[in-house]
């Protein structure tokens, strides 16, 4: 099985998730005789985060690639990022450090064309909302993409950094939560919801979102698993 490299961090709450959930899919999938051998390259997230804020994208480029470097050179084989607003300089990281990243944008694309899906609505950061990194392989499968109105893509952004980036679960973000998605399936027809950030999963899943929901953590973990057990 192929060496696992996470750059992690940003933030922490989904950094646990993708360690917990490799660990345990694979674990499960061989029956008890395998676990993975993971490399986490934490990232200071409020570093990080002020060079997304600012647009500093040369600085991000370069934080996130000092760790990608440390991770190959570690041994990792298969490396990804554990974030969908770090995708915001994915071309420009993999061209820098000549790896082969395993993109949550390009995963959730297939998983969302193998489902059949035509509109999605897209929930993440403001940044991952409103910019293109990760809407672009989706339009390329032929899938339209809808995300909320101003109002609502602001709320949306402040209960992430606020509350979800920091494992805050409220019922009462839920149900905002809840109400934008059933207000895009009504006024835009989507007929799935793609969780485009990280920490969105520790709030939605399929039982409780009012459409069909793409996980792009469940999507993304799969992946990364499939290439590791190659």
């Amino acid at each position: 099985m192929k060496k696992i490299g996470l750059v992690g961090g940003t933030g922490p709450e989904s950094t646990l998730m993708y360690y917990k959930e490799l660990n345990t899919r694979i674990d499960r999938l061989t029956s008890g005789e395998q676990m993975p051998e993971i490399a986490v390259e934490s990232v200071d997230f409020r570093k990080a985060w002020r060079y997304v804020v600012s647009e500093r994208y040369d600085l991000l480029t370069d934080l996130l690639a000092e760790k990608i470097a440390c991770l190959k050179a570690g041994g990792a084989e298969v490396i990804s990022l554990t974030a969908a607003t770090m995708h915001i300089v994915f071309d420009d990281l993999s061209e820098k450090t000549g790896v082969p990243l395993v993109s949550i944008p390009a995963a959730v694309a297939r998983a969302a064309r193998t489902g059949g899906y035509r509109r999605v609505g897209l929930l993440g950061t403001k940044f991952t909302m409103e910019q293109d990194y990760m809407k672009k392989d989706l339009r390329e499968a032929g899938i339209e993409v809808c995300v909320p109105d101003p109002a609502d893509r602001e709320l949306i952004a402040k209960r992430i950094f606020e509350e979800l980036e920091n494992g805050i679960i409220k019922e009462t973000t839920l149900t905002e939560f809840q109400q934008i998605i059933e207000k895009m399936h009504e006024q835009s027809g989507i007929d799935a919801v793609i969780l485009g950030c990280t920490e969105l999963p520790l709030l939605l899943n399929e039982g409780n979102c009012p459409v069909a929901c793409l996980d792009s953590v469940d999507i993304h973990i799969a992946e990364l698993i499939s290439r590791a057990m190659e």
